[in-house]
Parts: C-alpha cells; sequence; structure tokens
C-alpha cells in the first residue's frame, strides 16, 4: 500500500535505514520515530503532508491536533501469522512455539481494540481495504484509495506496484485458495 500511495504521488516519510531483502523485495517505508510514538506522539508532525507507515498499535498514540487519514490493510490472520514465521525463518530465528489458535486469539483481540480506538477519535477517518481485492482489483481499490485521500492521485500508477508474485502467503477459504 505505502508504493503504492507513493506512486500516486504523495510523498513518504522515511528514514532509508531498512533496505530491500528477500522478505520484502521491493523495500520497506519505515520510520525509526515511529516505533517511538508512545514515548514522542509530537514526532508525528514530521508527516504532515506524507504517508507515514504506523503499525496498528501503534495508533492510539497519534496525537490530537491533526487530521489522520488511515488506510488500513485487511488480511486473513492465518496469512498474516505464516508470513511473520515466514519471515522469521528466513531471517533465521525462531518461530515462536505458540499454538495458531492462541496467535489468532491475541491479533482479534489486538483488532477489536483498534477498532475501538479509531471509533471513538474523530480526527481519525479510516479506508479499510482487503489485501486480497488489491490482488484481484488493483485498479478500482487504487480509485478507492485516491478518492479517500482526497483525490487526484495518478491511479494507474498506483495500481501498477501490485505485484501478485509477492504473494507469498495465501489463505484457504471455503476449499479454494485465495
Amino acid at each position: 500500500m505505502m508504493q503504492m500511495i507513493v506512486a500516486g504521488g504523495i510523498p513518504p516519510l522515511t528514514d532509508g535505514l531498512r533496505t530491500a531483502d528477500e522478505n520484502n523485495p521491493k523495500g520497506y517505508f519505515e520510520w525509526e520515530p515511529a516505533k517511538a510514538l508512545k514515548q514522542n506522539p509530537g514526532a508525528i508532525a514530521a508527516g504532515e503532508g506524507r504517508v507515514v507507515k504506523i503499525i496498528s498499535a501503534l495508533l492510539p498514540h497519534l496525537p490530537e491536533g491533526h487530521e489522520y487519514r488511515i488506510v488500513f490493510m485487511i488480511r486473513p490472520l492465518e496469512e498474516v501469522i505464516a508470513s511473520q514465521n515466514s519471515m522469521l525463518r528466513r531471517l533465521g530465528k525462531a518461530v515462536p512455539n505458540t499454538p495458531l489458535a492462541g496467535v489468532r486469539a491475541a491479533f482479534e483481540k489486538h483488532l477489536k481494540e483498534t477498532d475501538s480506538v479509531l471509533a471513538k477519535r474523530s480526527d481519525m477517518k479510516v479506508l479499510r481495504i482487503e489485501h486480497a481485492k488489491i490482488l484481484t482489483d488493483a485498479l478500482g481499490q487504487a480509485l478507492r484509495v485516491s478518492e479517500f485521500l482526497g483525490g487526484g492521485l495518478k491511479i494507474e500508477n498506483m495500481a501498477r506496484q501490485v505485484e501478485r508474485s509477492l504473494h507469498r502467503e495465501r489463505s484457504v477459504v471455503a476449499g479454494r485458495e485465495e
């Protein structure tokens, strides 16, 4: 999504510290101060007019006084967990021996808590985008994102960023692979 929005014409706030690797061959859009929003929420002011990657756990720490447009990516939790585990293996790190049901329950609880916070904040507008729909309708989803972000983005450039071959962890829903 970050690649799509940047290709559409909104500049990113990144630090360039984390370079492309096997886990993310097209690169990262990380900004180290985002990880410390809880301790230094005012740092987000540097992101005015830019796209900033913020993990969901840090959204509640965004300070008031700004208008936030949050593009929240939705992906089947099994894919999220499998992707995280694959990344750990590629990095040579141990995969936690936690039952899938427990990890899934923790993710579900976190998402409910995050949804509750977002619903209470009038300064946060949220567009939920399903990962699977990006893969099957990149142009339509790029249009949705552009409209949500105020319009005028380069829709075709955004859609060209979608690379289906990078969808390595897939869910099986109702007997078919998505």
